[in-house]
């Protein structure tokens, strides 16, 4: 009976492949039916047994992991076990010198990472988790961006990250040789690097090891010492990552090994698969002949290029751009500035394109670089009007333009650069920092002082047409300036601005541009009384996914002022750290700017003696929708000195008798759904 057992469980311990072992895996291919390797995102195991992460397509993740969880920690007295892996990768840029983003070697509590993005993510976290120790995740990222977000030294380096994508230490991708001379490794060469990771649980420290070749050197590329018992659970899934961004890399595994308190299985380069095109080995003469053809061939191509680039880099210049004002660049200038407008240096996106972050290389002065999209709705005839608009324009609270250029269908804007972006980013998108109401107030009195200058202060009246949020950029004193003109007009002072298309965004968009088709100085104001709303409230236009009362922010104002509950309205996270005159001074004005008559509407030079306390604000609040003529008390409120409010009760705003009951709510009224159709 015992001789039976025993040849029993020597049979059941045969019969377990190797790959089912939760210490101890080797794959040299993944093309076996009973690869233990689960897949999401695009990932996938081609014919040729070639794990691919990712392909050359934009804006994308792939996941690899061991399909069994790993047993890392000591239930008992909760000890790390120590671990070993070593693996070979291959990462082909859509184009040769540009990566997107890059791979990762990974151990995660789960396989699925259901919340990570691509891009600078690397498919691992999100916009949200980043540094979260609930996260557990400990990864070795091979990224090919430069993210300055978090802190990468450049485009071609090894990182050790723990929870966060922000590194605990990284390296610039190498190896050392024999000699331990440190040689650099481009991890786009789209050849097969190996990789060796070692984690020593007595002495708590983490190598990570490069090779181009089957030698693995005698020093690691990458050292840190860290206790990984407080990160690591129990169970534990390891695998690999990858994501592209707006450029793409296809990110592969051609083998892997790993072992649990031991040394991971070598492998051998050539007993790998490998790429189709790619080979492992040539002879001497094959090489010597194929290096000859290559130069010849090279030679023509690269002649031809030459007078093709030459003739295709002229910068013709057409009659109409010799009257432009601002200075004209070359566009060699401005490419070099902008690093070959690089991802890592873009800035942001918009309806009329991109804009870049960019050093001017003989000035080294930092400016940003708008680049208009083959694919925008703004063409040469709006290119020119910013040109020739704010190219003249000179105000401390607008975005100086430095210079342009245009090479063919490319239409390039200088600017001043603005370090802290746009006002949008801090009312909306969750910033590090929350203005405080101060730094909201100058905000709006700069961007007042701008608007005033463009309706009265230059030669022509200047319409902005576009004033939001997104167009207003923060210096680096956080100061308001107005920017992005490429819809403005412009008329003679005491001339009558003509009809043209309706253009802006909603939410801004005058009442009456659409039935007249004439943008004028009250339309501005119209979109400034939006703006204050949303500076003081620190929400959006149009809630979309508010409450029916709360969707249209000036139909929330007016609601809570006719309660006498303003403040409830006022951006929370200021946490009730505000001056009570400015505010109700700031939502009185917004009320005032946003009246659907144009004529009820204040000048900005009105707007701007309101603001500097030169004449004080009307008492009298009308509703936005009233007309005049009409008698309906309810479109009129009576606010006290803001002296009065009392700061324990419920702020009430009514005096007796200022509502007819007789008339109906406010809030029914057809003009209000006007209001929300903005």
């Amino acid at each position: 009976m015992a001789i039976f057992l025993l040849l029993l469980f020597s049979f059941t311990t045969l019969s377990i492949p190797a790959s089912s072992q939760l210490d101890e895996f080797t794959y040299t291919g993944f093309n076996d039916p009973n690869t233990n390797i689960s897949l999401n995102g695009v990932a996938q195991i081609d014919k040729n047994g070639i794990l691919q992460l990712t392909n050359e397509t934009s804006r994308l993740l792939g996941h690899a992991f061991y399909s069994s969880p790993i047993h890392f920690k000591n239930s008992t007295n909760g000890t790390v076990s120590s671990f070993s892996t070593s693996f070979v990768f291959l990462i082909h840029p859509e184009y040769p010198k540009l990566g997107g983003h890059g791979l990762a070697f990974a151990i995660a509590p789960n396989k699925e990472l259901n919340s990570a993005l691509p891009r600078q993510y690397l498919g691992l976290f999100n916009s949200s988790d980043g540094g979260n120790f609930s996260n557990h995740i400990f990864a070795v990222e091979f990224d090919t961006v430069q993210d300055l977000e978090f802190g990468d030294i450049n485009d071609n380096h090894v990182g050790i990250d723990i929870n966060s994508l922000e590194s605990k230490k990284s390296a610039a991708a190498a190896y050392f040789n024999d000699g331990l001379v440190k040689m650099d490794l481009n991890l786009k060469c789209s050849k097969p690097i190996m990789a060796w990771i070692e984690y020593d649980s007595i002495t708590n420290v983490v190598n990570v090891t490069l090779s181009p070749s089957n030698s693995k050197p005698k020093a690691p590329v990458l050292s840190l010492q860290v206790d990984l018992s407080p990160i690591f659970e129990e169970s534990m899934y390891v695998g690999f990552s990858a994501s592209t961004g707006l450029l793409a890399s296809s990110h592969y595994v051609l083998g892997w090994s790993f072992r649990l308190n031991g040394e991971a299985k070598s492998l051998d380069l050539d007993a790998l698969p490998s790429l189709p095109g790619i080979k492992k080995k040539h002879t001497g003469l094959i090489v010597s002949i194929s290096v000859m053809a290559v130069v010849f061939v090279l030679t023509l191509i690269l002649i031809g290029v030459y007078l093709i680039r030459k003739v295709k880099n002229a910068e013709v210049i057409e009659s109409w751009e010799l009257e432009i004002v601002p200075h004209r660049y070359k566009y060699q200038e401005l490419k070099k500035a902008t690093r070959g407008f690089k991802e890592s240096e873009l800035l942001g996106l918009g309806g009329f394109g991109r804009v870049y972050k960019g050093t001017l290389p003989n000035t080294k002065t930092v400016v940003a670089v708008k680049r208009i999209s083959h694919e925008s709705k703004q063409g040469v005839r709006e290119f020119v009007s910013e040109i020739s608009t704010i190219g003249r324009l000179r105000h401390r609270n607008l975005v100086q333009l430095l210079g342009w250029c245009r090479r063919g269908s490319d239409l390039l804007l200088v600017y001043d650069y603005m370090p802290n972006g746009s006002l949008e980013k801090f009312l909306f998108d969750e910033p590090k920092c929350v203005l405080s109401w101060g730094q909201r107030f100058r905000i709006i009195k700069g961007v007042a002082s701008g608007l005033i200058y463009l309706h009265e202060g230059y030669e022509q009246i200047v319409i902005h047409r576009d004033v939001k949020a997104s167009n207003v950029l923060l210096d680096g004193e956080m100061n308001g300036r107005l920017g992005d003109f490429g819809l403005a007009k412009l008329y003679d002072h005491g001339s009558n601005p003509g009809t043209t298309r309706v253009v802006g965004t909603l939410g801004y968009l005058a009442p009456e541009l659409p039935r007249t088709g004439r943008a004028t100085t009250s339309s501005d104001v119209f979109a400034f009384g939006t703006l204050l709303l949303e500076v003081a409230c620190g929400r959006r236009p149009v809630e979309s996914k508010a409450e029916p009362e709360e969707l249209v922010l000036v139909d929330y104002v007016w609601n809570k002022w006719k309660e006498g509950r303003i403040f409830d309205v006022v951006d929370e996270r200021m946490k009730r750290d505000f001056d009570e005159n400015e505010v109700v001074m700031i939502l009185k004005l917004g009320l005032m700017c946003l009246s659907n008559e144009q004529l009820a509407r204040p000048s900005m030079r009105q707007v701007v003696s309101y603001l500097e306390g030169e004449v004080e604000i009307p008492k009298v609040v009308r509703a936005p929708w009233a007309c005049r003529g009409e008698v309906g008390f309810e479109d009129y409120l009576h606010s006290y000195a803001s002296s009065s409010f009392e700061k324990t009760s419920s702020y009430s705003m009514l005096g007796t008798g200022d509502v007819d009951r007789s008339f109906p709510s406010i809030s029914t009224s057809p003009l209000t759904l006007l209001h929300g159709a903005r």
